[in-house]
């Protein structure tokens, strides 16, 4: 093999990791952004819906242009499938996430959705979707991981501890920062259940991505479809939730359309889009595994911009849920490399007279063209 073909060839197996690398950096702008606009108001009604109808109108004619060749035909499995998942995470996760955010600090919120990797895992492992022998080292990993990520959420959410102060924050503290602290302070668990609770959907979302993406493989269009049908029970939810309020869609040159525009572009229509691509190979479990990532970039940009304080019992519950999280991709890392040895033996082992399933697919092929 070249060094251009090696090149190639790592270029081609890193990019799932920098795509997913790269959302997660997107995630944590999001989560600033939205935290310093619910600081100054912003209802978290309203941003569910606007933040869809931007990724929609945004991404919509891309979809129509790029994939008017391969996109499937509308079925009502795949209709009722669309419309789930445009109320498991664009609605009911996005609204349960930032009612707990209002509860709470950003790097808070940010590190207790590192339960979304085991929750994921567990319910792909139900659906099938996961493969896990228990005589297995690496299956045993994954398990274990997924107890002992849990076990660092709780941590963050009972245990307080001492106040690690940052030299940067002390002179950046303002009334209303210091005000909006105090409170939170008093509330991390109500913040943590809607938190958590949310992530219960939003890993019920993944899932049912990865299985919708199999029978309709259009992974833009069906962003936005997602976005759209999020954005239309979004409207229903919030005309009942806030009904005679009208000043909450009004719409100004803010920190609330920033977040409108940005989380509606980077979280919403990027989001759904690259994790259904990356989850077409690598499942839905590999996708929410670098979220320990997107806990400690919100960490620093939230210290520095939001003036936000970490104490120890989230240091610590962060710390055991990295551990946790390790071992799940540990033992995931090792069931894709048993599985590729195991399908290459398959392959060798076949008989010398019988034709492959490439082999079938170039014969095929070539018939095709000899008819033609």
């Amino acid at each position: 093999m070249s060094t251009r073909e090696r090149i190639l060839k790592f270029v081609k197996e890193a990019q799932p990791y920098l795509a997913v690398i790269l959302l997660q950096f997107g995630y944590a702008g999001s989560a600033i952004i939205a935290k310093s606009a619910l600081n100054h108001g912003m209802s978290h009604f309203t941003f569910a819906v606007y933040r869809n109808v931007f990724a929609t109108f945004v991404f919509a004619p891309f979809a129509m242009v790029l994939e008017r060749k391969i996109r499937p035909n509308m079925t009502v499995s795949i209709f009722l499938k669309i419309m789930l998942l445009g109320l498991l995470e664009p609605v009911i996760d996005q609204n349960l996430y930032y009612t707990g955010l209002r509860y709470t600090t950003a790097t808070f919120a940010t590190a207790m959705c590192n339960v979304l990797p085991a929750l994921t895992f567990l319910l792909a492992w139900i659906l099938r979707l996961e493969k896990v022998n228990i005589r297995r080292l690496s299956s045993q990993a994954k398990i274990v991981g997924t107890t002992v990520t849990f076990g660092g959420a709780m941590i963050m959410a009972l245990i307080g501890g001492p106040t690690i102060g940052l030299p940067w924050t002390r002179h950046l503290l303002s009334t209303t920062t210091a005000t909006s602290a105090s409170l939170t302070e008093l509330q991390p668990i109500k913040g943590a259940l809607f938190i958590a609770a949310g992530c219960i959907c939003w890993a019920c979302f993944y899932n049912l991505q990865a299985i919708t993406l199999k029978t309709y493989p259009a992974a833009l269009s069906l962003t936005c479809l997602i976005c759209s049908a999020g954005a239309v029970e979004g409207t229903a939810l919030t005309l009942v939730a806030e009904r005679g309020n009208t000043s909450i869609w009004a719409i100004h040159l803010d920190t609330k359309l920033l977040s409108y525009v940005y989380s509606g572009m980077v979280t919403s229509g990027l989001g759904y889009y690259v994790s259904g691509l990356i989850m077409k190979d690598k499942g839905p479990v590999f996708v929410t595994a670098f979220n320990p990532l997107n806990m400690v970039l919100v960490a620093i940009l939230g210290s520095f911009i939001l003036s936000e304080q970490l104490n120890l019992g989230r240091v610590l519950g962060g710390a055991i849920i990295v551990i946790g999280l390790y071992l799940v991709i540990w033992g995931k890392s090792k069931d894709q490399i048993l599985s590729k040895s195991s399908s290459t033996d398959d392959a060798e082992a076949e008989p010398v007279g019988q034709e492959t399933s490439i082999t079938k697919s170039l014969n095929q092929v070539k018939a095709g063209d000899e008819a033609v």
